[in-house]
């Protein structure tokens, strides 16, 4: 149910958002060099890694760590970098990891390949087996904000309560934290 739930949301969302796209990609390349997307390794389910698609946001320079392990994070923000990231526009293209299957539209954020924390805490929880998500039930709760346990502890939770209404509303409630820029810091 969850699967069929994903493929349709997808399709309606590109259908809806389509317009956005194009408009974003221009915006990109007039404001820094280098590729529009940027494909991002990231750990999946069984903590297998795949290819994690968003549009750029930062300078092609930047290192492949967590924004919140990186130094003074607003110096690697391309111009609209930051608009994107508050904005959230720059997750858009992981529809695609969607679509395919690699990504839920909800479940636990999906690690860096180097987040080995981050992996070793949830593989000890059995989280491992659920599909990543493009939002969950930690961003929803404190996103940027939240220390690596509080984050795990409430992946846990939603992996403890998941069902299609608990989906539905964290869909809702990143919905509201995205209109208001709510728990987004860089």
């Amino acid at each position: 149910m969850k699967r069929l739930f994903d493929l349709l949301l997808a399709c309606l969302l590109i259908l809806i958002l389509m317009p956005l796209y194009p408009l974003v990609a221009i915006m990109i390349l007039i404001t820094s060099r280098g590729p529009v997307i940027h494909w991002s390794e990231r750990v999946g389910r069984n903590n297998i890694i795949f290819k994690m698609p968003k549009f750029r946001s930062m300078i092609v320079e930047t290192p492949s760590l967590a924004t919140h392990q990186l130094t003074h994070p607003q110096k690697y923000l391309t111009p609209i970098g930051g608009f994107l990231r508050k904005t959230s526009l720059d997750e858009l293209p992981q529809i695609w990891s969607i679509l395919k299957g690699d990504m839920s539209f909800v479940g636990p954020r999906p690690a860096l390949f180097n987040q080995q924390d981050l992996i070793e805490m949830r593989s000890q929880l059995g989280l491992e087996l659920l599909l990543p998500g493009l939002t969950g039930w930690a961003q929803v709760n404190g996103r940027d904000d939240l220390p690596l346990g509080d984050k795990v502890r409430l992946d846990q939770e939603y992996m403890n309560k998941k069902t299609l209404l608990f989906d539905l509303y964290i869909l809702w409630r990143t919905f509201v934290n995205v209109v208001f820029q709510k728990n987004i810091s860089h």
